[in-house]
């Protein structure tokens, strides 16, 4: 135990350093749509679920490691995300914990952005100035797989790899002899990593993680190259009611805060809280500093067991300044 502990928080530290030891590229990282939260429970509370069990497969896009504390056999979820500028995104994350999760928890994630459909022109010696060359439909993808392990009950790591694909259209970028349009295909596609860790570190339910997402070589498209928007995060959460005489099986008060060192822009500190009463009904809000357009969100939901079942229907919204409020669902079962 202690020589898988070392071990992991090597390899994290190290990956930190490298991070740290980078000069910062303001706005000057690619593929952003791998920065978006996606999960509506996980939005609620403005992302600061570093250290929180959240027990379910969409602990994938977050912290791999917190896969670790999923016990039903298979868990699921599949949401949606209207983003800023009628950007959509769709996801979804599936995980397997065979044998009561006795060799790990196997996961698998989707994730799918429509840009919406554009009009495709150039310039032309015309009263417009320019010909239409028709029309052109940006997406990106992201297909991951990983695993997580509990190594004790204190200690769980997790990783995973994916990979993520930008497709911005095609464009035209010559005139053959006949007169036809030469079109060039603009794509590109690339491995990355996530790795993460979880303590829980035997005082009540605090607990503590790590993790580093969005970890690849350097990208070249076309002659400029870039880089993956890297995050490392680090976080604490504990449920409030432990400090109180108070049954959690009716009220439980998840707090959280991590404290972010992404690529490409500042540090930024998120807190957040969730409150669920019975084991059934949920509300959440978190709050994001610095940040010019989206601080404050807020979220509820709610889960049942049926006939074994345990089904969940999450919310969250943000409001995000002189862009459009960004509405987010997430449907959730396990199994």
């Amino acid at each position: 135990m202690r020589n898988y502990t070392i071990i992991t928080l090597l390899i994290l530290g190290l990956l930190a350093h490298t991070l740290n030891a980078q000069d910062k590229k303001l706005a000057q990282t690619g593929m952003k749509f791998l920065s978006v939260s996606t999960d509506a429970r996980t939005s609620g509370f403005s992302e600061a679920v570093t250290a929180v069990d959240l027990a379910s497969a969409s602990a994938i896009f977050y912290n791999p490691a917190t896969l670790a504390s999923i016990k039903e056999f298979t868990s699921f979820s599949v949401g949606n995300v209207s983003w800023i500028a009628d950007i959509n995104y769709i996801h979804s994350a599936i995980a397997f914990a065979p044998f009561d999760g006795d060799y790990g928890v196997f996961g698998i994630s989707f994730l799918s952005v429509d840009y919406g459909e554009f009009m495709g022109t150039v310039v032309a010696n015309n009263e417009k100035g320019y010909l239409d060359v028709g029309t052109f439909s940006p997406k990106s993808y992201s297909f991951g797989i990983g695993y997580a392990k509990a190594l004790s009950t204190k200690f769980s790591v997790g990783g995973n790899i994916k990979y993520v694909k930008q497709n911005l259209g095609s464009s035209v970028v010559d005139v053959d002899q006949n007169g036809n349009f030469v079109n060039e295909d603009n794509s590109l596609g690339a491995i990355a990593f996530d790795f993460g860790i979880l303590y829980r570190t035997g005082f009540k339910s605090l607990n503590f993680g790590m993790s580093v997402r969005n970890f690849s070589a350097e990208l070249k498209y076309k002659k400029e190259t870039f880089q993956l928007p890297l995050m490392f995060k680090i976080g604490l959460s504990i449920d409030a009611m432990d400090l109180f005489n108070v049954d959690k099986n009716t009220h439980s008060l998840v707090v959280a805060v991590d404290a972010s060192h992404p690529r490409d822009y500042s540090e930024q500190i998120y807190l957040g809280a969730e409150y669920t009463f019975i084991n059934m009904f949920s509300v959440r809000a978190g709050f994001v500093s610095p940040a010019d357009e989206h601080n404050f969100s807020a979220g509820f939901g709610v889960k049942r067991n049926i006939s074994g079942m345990n089904l969940g229907l999450d919310y969250a919204f943000q409001p995000y300044g002189v862009f459009n409020n960004v509405h987010r669902f997430t449907l959730s079962f396990s199994f």
